[in-house]
């Protein structure tokens, strides 16, 4: 039968303190017929740790995770970090650079968590799980420029960072507008192999019936929820069509299988290592 659900966290990188609210996570779980079944926002690891509980599909569900997951070295950036803007740079893609310094390592907390509780972390360099509880690393902006249905095909959507062309006085009309023609993109994958239908969920739903707001921390909320539907449609990419559709980065490394720091990211073949 295969994986029957998918699931997509765009995880706040920082574990705040005993003080401090969490940020926000958005979480999205689809079905292999692209429903949404559940979708919404999080707060800190054990708010998205009881989601995914309530969400899973026992024994049949990946999980793509939008934060570093395994973090090996000391210093300066993982190896599928620096692939990244070697193979999506003139889409102007890249990644930031992650190491065992860096403070903002929810995603390695995530997955000791999930581990803990009988999740298996993969790096992808076998090929797509078939059965399991199973999670990996992506990167929703490597989805959005390699995934030809998306039609980005010279650069990514400026939904997030302000580019200098553009004013700062302009910049948050300009990029609600941006925003809502992302939403009307990912709206057309209903008709694609995996489907996501926005429409189907009240929640993915407004996100096609309201327009982006302008207000920091509004935009900010639709923009967590975006990427975590975009991270659930990524793990139906590569559960469907796997290495045909997408890449590992980073598979090169010398770890075992299933231990490698990897991000699977969807490829066109110019975005291929030669």
């Amino acid at each position: 039968m295969g994986i029957e659900r998918f699931i997509g966290i765009d995880l706040a990188w920082a574990q705040s303190g005993a003080r401090t609210k969490p940020n926000e996570t958005g979480v999205a779980a689809i079905d292999r017929h692209g429903v949404v079944i559940a979708c919404g926002w999080t707060r800190g690891l054990e708010e998205t740790m009881a989601w995914l509980n309530r969400a899973v599909v026992g024994g049949s569900t990946l999980a793509f995770v939008d934060a570093p997951l395994v973090v090996d070295n000391p210093v300066g950036q993982r190896t599928c970090e620096r692939e990244v803007g070697q193979r999506y740079g003139r889409w102007k893609v890249s990644a930031n650079s992650t190491n065992q310094s860096s403070p903002r390592q929810a995603g390695v907390l995530l997955r000791e968590r999930l581990q803990e509780s009988g999740w298996t972390y993969d790096d992808g360099r076998s090929g797509p799980p078939t059965a399991g509880l199973v999670f990996s690393e992506c990167y929703p902006y490597t989805t959005l420029v390699g995934a030809i249905e998306m039609g980005y095909d010279r650069e990514r959507p400026t939904y997030k960072r302000r580019p200098a062309r553009v004013p700062t006085a302009k910049w948050r009309a300009v990029r609600a507008a941006e925003c809502d023609r992302l939403i009307a993109r990912m709206a057309g994958l209903a008709a694609t192999d995996p489907p996501l239908l926005l429409s189907s969920h009240p929640v993915s739903r407004r996100l096609l019936s309201e327009p982006s707001p302008h207000k920091a921390a509004d935009y900010k909320h639709r923009e967590d929820l975006i990427d975590a539907l975009l991270c659930a449609w990524t793990a139906a990419l590569w559960s469907r069509h796997g290495l045909a559709r997408c890449q590992v980065l980073g598979a090169d490394s010398l770890l075992p299988p299933g231990q490698a720091p990897t991000i699977i990211a969807p490829a066109r073949p110019e975005q291929r290592r030669d």
